[in-house]
């Protein structure tokens, strides 16, 4: 499963109200707990982030306090009382297996002493697994049993996806598109490796000016440093951008090619710009650069609520028009090498339906 996988995953289990707990396991840095804060946010839904590595048995369980000659739990206030939300046990298998154990009740019967989760309240938990090099405990059979199990792995498209809607750094973002095995290379000999989550902490570096080895390594930093140096090369994106790049010719080396139709993303502000670039590309390059490009455009645009916009703009220019009629039979024939993404897909219908007046749909 990739980190899209698990967002509608878990999306899946709050729209059916399945209030079965689940375990998410991966690598280090991969998103899994931004993700689940994501859901949460997105659903409006409260986010309490519990650490049972960083608890004692009696913080879970409460403390007892005399009544009346009978001995009552009091549990602590970091545990929800009311409304909706997610409870997330975030690095769980860091907890010994005694720790682990205390949560088993609260994880499988939603209840722990004397205390019950609230009914609008969602059971979610992660950690990393022992390949990782984590210094985590065995997860006891008895606690794994109650969780539903998803593996989650790095996916450089999730990723892309992610990035360009956090205004990750252009760059970066290049590099990655021509380097994505660079995305999450776990190396237990250094402190500082390349993983999603301190590739967009070395954005925040490079943006500022700072050596970005301190996020993702010297080995990475230094092939980083040297594509860099390639971005003086690139064609003059923001005339294309403005519809004036005819005489602009596209890049003929692979890596500049990359830096080009990811900086073209990047700098879309809008559909005038987006139609700009989408047909530039699609008089100067190859079809599959085309298709690279035009999915994170439209992906772009319909963030922003301008895909209606591009797709008219599309619908009156009909070396467009020929493009998609084009990836249209391509789609048709499930033919070609490089595989077209559902997303984009489902765009080129819908580009489609406008063509034949029919509009497309939620554009």
């Amino acid at each position: 499963m990739n980190p899209a996988d698990l967002t509608l995953f878990l999306d899946g289990l709050i729209q059916n109200r399945l209030k079965l707990s689940t375990m998410i396991w991966g690598p280090p840095g991969i998103g899994k707990s931004s993700i689940v804060t994501q859901t949460a946010a997105k659903h409006g839904f409260d986010c309490v982030d519990l650490r049972l590595s960083q608890l004692a048995p009696t913080d879970l369980r409460g403390l007892p306090v005399a009544d009346n000659g009978v001995s009552r739990w009091f549990p602590p206030e970091f545990l929800p009382r009311e409304g909706a939300g997610v409870l997330f046990l975030d690095e769980i298998n860091l907890a010994p297996p005694a720790m682990q154990g205390i949560a088993q009740q609260l994880i499988l019967d939603r209840k722990v002493g004397s205390y019950v989760v609230p009914d609008g309240w969602y059971i979610w938990a992660a950690g990393n697994r022992k390949e990782d090099r984590a210094a985590v405990f065995d997860m006891p059979a008895p606690v794994a049993n109650r969780f539903l199990h998803v593996d989650v792995g790095p996916d450089f498209e999730s990723f892309k996806a992610y990035a360009l809607a956090s205004d990750i750094h252009e760059q970066i973002l290049a590099f990655l598109s021509f380097r994505p095995a660079l995305l999450h290379k776990l190396d237990p000999q250094q402190p500082a490796w390349p993983s999603p989550r301190s590739w967009m902490m070395a954005s925040d570096l490079h943006r500022a000016g700072l050596e970005v080895g301190a996020a993702i390594g010297a080995a990475a930093a230094t092939e980083f440093h040297a594509y860099v140096e390639l971005y003086s090369n690139l064609p003059d994106l923001e005339r294309v951008l403005a519809g004036e790049g005819d005489d602009i010719p596209f890049p003929s080396e692979p890596s500049i090619r990359y830096a080009t139709t990811v900086g073209l993303t990047a700098r879309a502000n809008d559909a005038q710009a987006s139609y700009h670039a989408f047909r530039w590309l699609a008089a100067n390059a190859a079809p599959e650069w085309v298709q690279l490009c035009a999915a994170d455009l439209f992906r772009q645009m319909r963030a922003k609520n301008e895909m209606r916009q591009l797709s008219k703009l599309i619908a009156g220019d009909p070396l467009l028009e020929q493009w998609i009629d084009d990836m249209q039979r391509l789609l048709a024939g499930d033919q070609g090498e490089t595989p077209v993404p559902a997303e984009l897909k489902q765009e080129i219908a819908d580009i489609q339906r406008l063509l034949r007046g029919k509009g497309p749909h939620a554009a």
